[in-house]
């Protein structure tokens, strides 16, 4: 989609790319800075919205995952009797 960042986690796509911490507050300062147009040697603005979502989606699994008891966790073991 020309005009638009496409989010590739597993890094496959072809092309030019841009790497970006998976923070909603690093997204915001690459937009205000301007970055992505002059990472990606494009002109003109971009649409971060399929990044934004990306972000938010991934940010909420890992706060889920940190909030979520594992296996390890004290406390987080059942008597099997």
């Amino acid at each position: 989609m020309a005009g638009a960042l496409v989010p590739d986690p597993r890094r496959r796509l072809p092309g030019r790319g841009a790497w970006l911490h998976l923070a909603p507050e690093c997204l915001d300062r690459a937009e205000r800075r301007s970055v992505f147009p002059r990472a990606l040697r494009v002109p003109g603005p971009l649409d971060t919205a399929a990044v934004r979502a990306h972000i938010g989606a991934v940010s909420t699994t890992q706060r889920e995952a940190r909030e979520t008891p594992g296996p390890d966790t004290p406390g987080s073991k059942v008597d099997p009797s």
